[in-house]
C-alpha cells in the first residue's frame, strides 16, 4: 500500500474513532453506548497500525502532512456528525471535534 493510501486509511479510522467517541458522549443508554465504545477501540488499534506504517512511530510526521490529516480528519468528523443530526440524533457538541482531534493525533504520536 503507498504513502497516500496508508495516510487515508488512517484518516479513515481516526474520524471513525472521534465520531463515536462523541456519539458515545451524547447518548444516555448503556448498551448503545457500550456498542460505540467497541468500534472506539476496534478502530483505534487499526489507526495505531496504519500510523506505524506511515513512518516511525518515535517521529513526528513533516508539517504538511499533518496539516492535511488534521483537515481531512475534521472535515470527516464534521459531516458524519451533521449527518447523523439530520437522521434525528440528539446532543451531538460539535465544539469537541477538534478537541478530540487534537488529543488523538498527539496520543498516536503526529504531533
Amino acid at each position: 500500500m503507498n504513502r497516500n493510501r496508508l495516510i487515508e486509511a488512517f484518516v479513515s479510522n481516526l474520524s471513525t474513532v472521534i465520531v463515536h467517541k462523541i456519539l458515545e458522549k451524547a447518548i444516555d443508554k448503556e448498551e448503545i453506548a457500550s456498542h460505540y465504545n467497541k468500534e472506539i477501540i476496534n478502530s483505534w488499534e487499526i489507526s495505531k497500525k496504519y500510523r506505524e506504517k506511515i513512518n516511525p512511530i518515535n517521529r513526528e510526521l513533516p508539517s504538511h502532512d499533518i496539516k492535511e490529516i488534521k483537515s481531512k480528519i475534521i472535515s470527516k468528523v464534521n459531516i458524519e456528525l451533521n449527518i447523523r443530526i439530520s437522521r434525528g440524533y440528539q446532543n451531538i457538541n460539535l465544539s469537541l471535534v477538534e478537541d478530540f482531534v487534537n488529543h488523538a493525533l498527539k496520543d498516536l504520536n503526529v504531533v
